[in-house]
């Protein structure tokens, strides 16, 4: 009887045993590969973490720069300074080559040319209250006014067009040249007058009036 106890006994004991020596076997396995903390992160997520802060710092500084002018910026405008930083246009005398210039025959007291003055595109300049210089023929000869006072200067710009008008004979008699055409000038100084045809003409003390925005205000006396 005491042998079957003590056979039970050691055979229990090996069963305990062998159980407890599964268990420490199966702590060492686990224990051979600890969890990483959270803290442990790799090395290359921090790098790319740093990498993503620096690129939306980047962004940032960059919304926060003003453009440069040639990005958006705009050109001041030409012209002088009026002393309180704003730009007025410069204005300049006309010359005839500023000018595209026409004629027209009328018949009105007793026939006279009709000059008709337009600034070239782009150009703005002013004609001179003074009688435009109308000369004829070989010799020279000028027209005198054909008004008593001197009018007044008149801006050439876009569509704005002058009107004087030449008489280019006043005297009564037979007398005077036979021309074709007269040449004219902004002023006795203009370093470029142009040569206008207006058919066939006969001059004899010439006027001409002074410049007017209306050709009915261009009229020489008789």
């Amino acid at each position: 009887m005491f042998g079957k106890r003590r056979k039970a006994f050691l055979v229990s004991a090996a069963l305990v045993g062998g159980a407890l020596l599964m268990t420490a076997c199966q702590d060492t396995e686990d224990g051979a590969a600890p969890s990483a903390s959270a803290t442990d992160v790799p090395a290359a997520d921090a790098a790319g973490s740093d990498a993503s802060k620096g690129t939306d710092e980047g962004a940032e500084q960059g919304a926060g720069q003003e453009p440069d002018a040639k990005d958006g910026g705009s050109a001041e405008g030409s012209g002088a300074d009026a002393g309180d930083g704003t730009k007025v246009p410069v204005q300049q005398a006309c010359g005839a080559n500023d000018i595209s210039w026409s004629t027209r025959s009328e018949s009105q007291a007793g026939g006279y040319i009709l000059i008709m003055a337009k600034a070239k595109q782009g150009i703005t300049c002013i004609l001179p209250a003074a009688l435009p210089t109308v000369a004829f023929g070989s010799d020279g000869t000028e027209a005198g006014p054909a008004e008593q006072s001197v009018g007044d200067a008149v801006t050439l710009s876009g569509a704005t067009t002058a009107y004087a008008g030449v008489n280019p004979k006043t005297t009564n008699t037979d007398g005077g040249k036979e021309l074709d055409s007269i040449i004219v000038g902004v002023g006795n100084e203009d370093p470029d007058p142009v040569s206008l045809e207006v058919g066939t003409i006969t001059v004899d003390k010439p006027v001409v009036t002074n410049w007017h925005t209306a050709p009915a205000d261009a009229v020489p006396a008789a």
